[in-house]
């Protein structure tokens, strides 16, 4: 007797029918995996990138090569670079007084070779290099409207010799197109001509590249959108442009500077706070959803602050390192290569040395990882006062709290500090040596996390700053200052009606560096011209807020070309 259970016909078709099923379902979710994780050529070509540098105010400078305060270039700076842990470096290059006339808007060939030259210096190191048209885009290209054959013409010119150039050079060296391009003074107006031109521009850079021999046929290619900006529209068009070539072997490329009133230090956004946090988050979220999700790889060719332009003070010193730790770590998560914008003011390049070791400690750190910060590197201890203890929150970001050390010796736990769920508390008995010091800056205490940079907290005796009366013109007004200690965050600026007064007047916050600026070498703050020129006459109330919390009032009053003050605080 055979005791083997038999199915009925019916239950064996259902059965073939759900292990159809399942196989069906099942295939495409294995195959989606394994695809997800296959990365593309070049999205593995621009993560080894990581981390970019730019020789900025070099070779894009519209005089010679030291023209705009940088020295020459040399192989031991390359050398450098490298050794600082960067693996690119983009060599930003402007071409129009460096080229001869139509038709044939020869390039200067002792320029040639000297790129050339600083191109082996850098590939010779082992670094990903990346060369372009620079400040050509606002020097001729933005004139295509209304110059169009001639501009294009230049443009195919440049982009042939450079091409067969560096035609037998390794894929290690990229071509873009050009640099931030715009076709008028507006750098935020989107019109469907602009987009037709920028469109021209790269078609002819893609095909000049692509059939000029060599390995140029396969080599790493960078486009950029519309001045480099990542609004949703100008993606989408340079998306459309991407994808229209059917080349595996193209790269999409944004700047980011930051969010525009913390960039600047305007609008009271002195803070790394979450409105500039979510800005970077919005940023990046939307170029990796049109862009990397898609199988094209992202480089950031530029970022920093838009404050440095006019000195590093602008944006305040804690505040700075948290928003490019944030930037890093941001971009890292989405596969993007970050290109450091340096135009001479972070890297010293005649001593080899950072002039912010800090902020290159925090870079360096986020090439692996996070660093972690406190909400402020600022302790204020005000003159005259009883001591309290202090409450700091930490931000770990994945890290632990080791221990906080001055002088290279540990503090002592529960006498000098207390720790509690990332609050950092400094005891009175600690602080209170410091109470009746000289104002200024008298410790810096480093809290140590499990990795990353370490966090400097700044110990600073104050008192009220003392504003004292001043006279001048509208091209400047100098404001004698006695700081005591305190440093300036921001000033706010309102007629007697409460109107805010001076530039950007939709907000009564003016920006750092472009309004006033502080000096707390000669002790004075300075209201500029520019501030002036859009002050209508009459009183005007400045109020100074620093960095203690302390907000002082100031009144003057203009009456045409002449700057009174009306009161003081």
């Amino acid at each position: 007797m055979n005791n083997k259970k038999s199915f009925p016909l019916w239950a064996m078709l259902i059965s073939l029918v759900l292990i159809a099923g399942v196989l069906f379902v099942v295939g495409p979710i294995i195959s989606a995996e394994k695809q997800k994780e296959k990365k593309s050529e070049m999205q593995t070509y621009v993560e080894k990138m990581q981390p970019g540098w730019n020789l900025g105010n070099t070779f894009d400078a519209t005089g010679d090569e030291t023209s705009w305060g940088n020295p020459l270039t040399t192989k031991e700076l390359i050398a450098e670079i490298a050794e600082q842990g960067y693996n690119s470096i983009r060599i930003p290059i402007t071409w129009e007084h460096r080229m001869g006339d139509a038709p044939d808007y020869t390039v200067d060939p002792d320029f040639m070779r000297r790129i050339e030259e600083v191109v082996d210096w850098s590939l010779d190191e082992g670094l990903y290099v990346m060369i372009n048209i620079h400040h050509d885009s606002s020097e001729w290209v933005r004139y295509m409207d209304t110059n169009h054959d001639e501009v294009l013409e230049r443009f195919n010119a440049l982009w042939t010799q450079i091409a067969d150039h560096f035609k037998d050079h390794p894929s290690k060296l990229m071509f873009e197109s050009i640099n931030e391009p715009r076709f008028s003074e507006d750098w935020n107006k989107d019109e469907p001509g602009y987009f037709t031109m920028l469109g021209e521009l790269n078609d002819s850079f893609h095909h000049i590249v692509r059939t000029s021999g060599g390995k140029n046929g396969k080599r790493p290619l960078v486009i950029p959108s519309i001045t480099a900006s990542a609004s949703k529209a100008r993606l989408e068009e340079l998306y459309k442009t991407i994808t229209s070539y059917n080349d595996p072997n193209l790269i999409a490329t944004i700047h980011y500077y930051g969010f525009y009133p913390f960039s600047v230090n305007m609008a009271g956004a002195t803070k790394f706070d979450e409105a500039a946090q979510k800005d970077i988050m919005d940023t990046f979220d939307r170029t990796y959803e049109r862009f990397t999700k898609e199988g094209i790889p992202v480089i950031v060719g530029e970022f920093g602050l838009l404050g440095f332009d006019k000195f590093l003070g602008t944006i305040q010193h804690g505040e700075k390192l948290k928003y490019f730790d944030f930037v890093n770590d941001y971009a890292g998560q989405k596969g993007f290569t970050t290109m450091l914008w340096d135009n001479g003011q972070h890297f010293n390049r005649r001593e080899f040395n950072w002039f912010d070791e800090d902020l290159y400690a925090v870079i360096k750190a986020g090439f692996k990882g996070r660093s972690s910060h406190a909400m402020s590197d600022l302790v204020y201890l005000k003159k005259g006062e009883n001591v309290q203890d202090v409450s700091i929150p930490l931000e770990p970001n994945g890290n632990e709290f080791q221990n906080v050390n001055m002088n290279g010796k540990n503090l002592m736990k529960d006498r000098d500090y207390t720790i509690h769920e990332n609050i950092l508390t400094l005891k009175a008995n600690f602080l209170g040596q410091w109470s009746d010091t000289a104002y200024g800056k008298q410790a810096e205490l480093n809290i140590n996390f499990t990795s990353g940079a370490d966090w400097k907290l700044n110990i600073i005796t104050y008192d009220v700053p003392e504003l004292s009366e001043a006279s001048g013109s509208s091209d400047e007004l100098i404001i004698p200052v006695q700081f005591n200690g305190d440093e300036l965050a921001t000033m706010e600026s309102l007629y007697e009606d409460g109107r805010n007064a001076g530039p950007a007047d939709w907000t009564s916050f003016k920006e750092f560096g472009h309004s006033f600026v502080p000096s707390y070498e000669t002790n004075e703050i300075k209201l500029t011209k520019a501030f002036f020129d859009e002050i209508k006459d009459g009183q005007v109330t400045l109020k100074f807020h620093f960095w203690s919390g302390e907000i002082l009032e100031y009144i003057i009053e203009k009456d045409g070309t002449r700057v009174t003050t009306i009161k003081s605080s």
